[in-house]
């Protein structure tokens, strides 16, 4: 039997305490973050850039191991909002587990105790489907979206420089959108819990979940390279086939 009835009001109170706590969460880390970043930023959110990177190392045999890119600054207030933006959407990552936490407490009075089960369960999911996600585009989609972008060229003259805006921009947008992307299966199942999906759906349309799919993995990493986009469809196929296998039959 859920918790006792709360009011209105008394949800309110719930929600406005939660939103607080977050706050002070995220600007606790993002002040860490903000200290702590200098000291890492050349050899964490700068070292797809170089051939130093323990990623291209790893594919050496693929890789040619001669490849840097400069990153250039362009606009005097850039290195001081860049510093501010990274370490805000570091905190936002970091302190992600709590923030489902806090859901958790404002949801958890209004289940059952046979629904907070499966709530709980969906919420460990969501936070290792995203960091997952979020892994994958780091270790992967990043770099090789990155190394082959700066790569291209149509000119033998052209030389490669790209400003430190265009950098973060893609960086950042990469990284959360495949945290995004990886909630599929979560997805699948709330759906699957509403009647609205189910496993038969899924296997039937798997030929166009399949195209869909490609166009996502294009979307993602817009490069052309049949290989770049290889990397990203595949773990999003993989975690379509897991959405069949976890949906109601």
């Amino acid at each position: 039997m859920a918790d006792r009835e709360m009011s209105f009001w008394d949800h309110l109170e719930v929600l406005r305490w939660s939103l607080i706590r977050v706050a002070v969460a995220l600007l606790l880390v993002f002040v860490a973050v903000f200290i702590l970043l200098p000291n890492i930023f050349d050899s964490f959110i700068l070292g797809p850039s170089s051939s130093d990177f323990f990623v291209y190392k790893w594919m050496s045999p693929i890789f040619s191991a001669d490849f840097k890119v400069d990153i250039i600054n362009i606009n005097v207030t850039t290195p001081f909002f860049t510093h501010m933006k990274v370490s805000f959407w570091m905190a936002l990552l970091l302190i992600f587990p709590y923030l489902l936490f806090e859901v958790w407490l404002f949801v958890a009075p209004a289940l059952y105790p046979k629904e907070k089960k499966g709530v709980k369960t969906a919420f460990l999911g969501v936070g290792f489907l995203f960091y997952l996600g979020c892994a994958v585009a780091y270790l992967l989609v990043f770099p090789l979206t990155f190394r082959f972008l700066s790569s291209y060229q149509i000119s033998q003259g052209m030389i490669s420089q790209i400003s430190l805006d265009s950098y973060m921009s893609t960086f950042l947008s990469i990284i959360f959108i495949m945290g995004l992307v990886f909630e599929i299966p979560v997805l699948a199942a709330l759906l699957s819990r509403l009647g609205v999906l189910n496993r038969p759906i899924l296997k039937k349309y798997r030929r166009h979940a399949i195209v869909l799919l490609l166009i996502l993995s294009a979307i993602i990493t817009p490069t052309g390279d049949p290989f770049t986009l290889m990397v990203v469809f595949l773990p999003i196929y993989l975690l379509y086939e897991f959405s069949i296998l976890i949906v109601k039959g």
